[in-house]
C-alpha cells in the first residue's frame, strides 16, 4: 500500500499506475460505454450519478438518521442530519458537509453513503446540505445556502442561548463547527470559511475540503496529464464550469476560485485531499500552499495512485481500500485539532 502523502511542501504527484482497485473501476466504468456528462443535458447527468451511487443498503447503520428543511435568504433548503450517538455529548464538534458534483448534480441521496462513514467513524453528526444547484440556480445560490446552513448550525448547537427548544437544538459545540466538501463541495466550503470570515460571522473549527477546485486547473501540470480517461474529465469540468456561471465575469469572483484571494490570512485550519489521477490534484495543492503562505496550519495529503471521487467509494460495487484510509487519516487529523 502507497502511504498517503504528508510534508510541509504540499506538492502533489501521481504514482505509476492506478491502485488496482481504480484500475478495474475504470474498465468497468469503461465498459458501460456511458455518455459523459458534457454529452447530455444537467437533468440527464443527474440521472446518471443518482444510478452510480444511489441505492442499497446503507453503508452504516445509525442511531438517527432524519431529513429537515432549514430556513434559508432564499427559501427553505433540504438537509440530512447523521446522529452517532444514542447518548450525545454536547461539547463534540459537528461536521456540515457540502457534496461534490460540479455545483451541477449530487444531492444529499448521492452522497449518503460518505456522511454515514463519517459521523459513525468520527463521533461528529454530520449535517448533509442539499443546496440548490445550477443551471436552473447558478452562483451564488448554492454559496447562499451553504452560508444559511452555517449560520443556522451555529444558532441550533445545544451550547447557544439562541438553540431552538422544540427539537431542533443539535447536542455540539458552537466553537467547533468543521465545513466539509468534495470537488464542488469543497470549493463551497472554502467560500463558505471565507465568505464568514470577511463578514465576521459564525467561527469556523476547521476546514476538511476533499479535492477542492480552488482556481484555474487548466494551469496545472494535472489538467494536462488527467484531462482524460481517469473519470472526470477536462471536457466534464468544462461543462460543469459553464452551468454554474451565468455570466463569465463570475468566474473572477474570489467566493468561486478562492486560490486568487489576495489575502487568505485568519481562515480556519485546514486539511486538504487530492488524488494523484486527478484533474485538480495541482489545484488542491497549490490552495494548501496559498494557505500555509499565510500562516494557516494546512495538512495536505496526496493519494497518488487514486482518481478524482474516490473518497465516495466505499461500498459494494466500487469500495476501494485508499478510501477508507482517507477516512481515517482526515478524521485523525480533526481529532488533532479539535479534541
Amino acid at each position: 500500500m502507497t502511504p498517503s502523502r504528508v510534508d510541509d511542501s504540499h506538492a502533489a504527484s501521481r504514482a505509476e499506475e492506478p491502485h488496482p482497485d481504480v484500475q478495474a473501476f475504470l474498465e468497468v466504468y469503461e465498459s458501460l460505454d456511458a455518455p459523459d456528462f458534457s454529452e447530455v443535458t444537467p437533468e440527464t447527468a443527474r440521472e446518471q450519478f443518482s444510478t452510480m451511487l444511489e441505492g442499497g443498503d446503507p453503508a452504516v447503520e445509525l442511531p438517527a438518521v432524519e431529513d429537515r428543511s432549514i430556513d434559508g435568504s432564499d427559501g427553505e433548503i433540504p438537509i440530512r442530519l447523521y446522529e452517532p450517538s444514542e447518548d450525545p455529548n454536547p461539547d463534540r464538534p459537528l461536521i456540515l458537509y457540502f457534496h461534490g458534483g460540479g455545483w451541477v448534480i449530487g444531492s444529499v441521496d448521492t452522497h449518503d453513503g460518505s456522511c454515514r462513514k463519517l459521523a459513525a467513524e468520527s463521533g461528529y453528526p454530520v449535517v448533509s446540505v442539499d443546496y440548490r444547484l445550477a443551471p436552473e440556480h447558478p452562483f451564488p445560490a448554492g454559496l447562499r445556502d451553504c452560508y444559511a446552513a452555517l449560520e443556522w448550525a451555529e444558532d441550533v448547537t445545544s451550547d447557544r442561548d439562541t438553540a431552538d427548544d422544540g427539537g431542533d437544538t443539535i447536542a455540539a459545540d458552537s466553537d467547533r463547527i468543521v465545513l466539509a466538501g468534495d470537488s464542488a463541495g469543497g470549493n463551497l466550503a472554502a467560500a463558505t470559511a471565507l465568505l464568514a470570515r470577511d463578514r465576521g460571522g459564525p467561527d469556523i473549527a476547521a476546514q476538511l475540503l476533499i479535492y477542492p477546485p480552488t482556481g484555474d486547473a487548466t494551469e496545472t501540470e494535472s489538467y494536462e496529464e488527467n484531462g482524460e480517461g481517469y473519470f472526470l474529465t477536462a471536457e466534464e469540468m468544462a461543462w460543469f464550469e459553464d452551468h454554474y456561471f451565468a455570466d463569465d465575469i463570475q468566474q473572477g469572483n474570489v467566493y468561486t476560485v478562492p486560490r486568487r484571494a489576495a489575502d487568505l490570512s485568519e481562515l480556519p485550519p485546514a486539511t486538504i485531499l487530492t488524488a494523484g489521477f486527478d484533474p485538480l490534484r495541482d489545484d488542491g495543492a497549490a490552495y494548501a500552499d496559498r494557505l500555509e503562505a499565510a500562516g494557516v496550519p494546512v495538512t495536505s495529503r496526496n493519494y497518488d495512485d487514486m482518481i478524482h471521487g474516490f473518497f465516495g467509494m466505499v461500498r459494494e460495487p466500487a469500495n476501494f481500500e485508499r478510501a477508507h484510509e482517507a477516512y481515517d487519516d482526515a478524521i485523525a487529523d480533526l481529532r488533532a485539532r479539535l479534541e
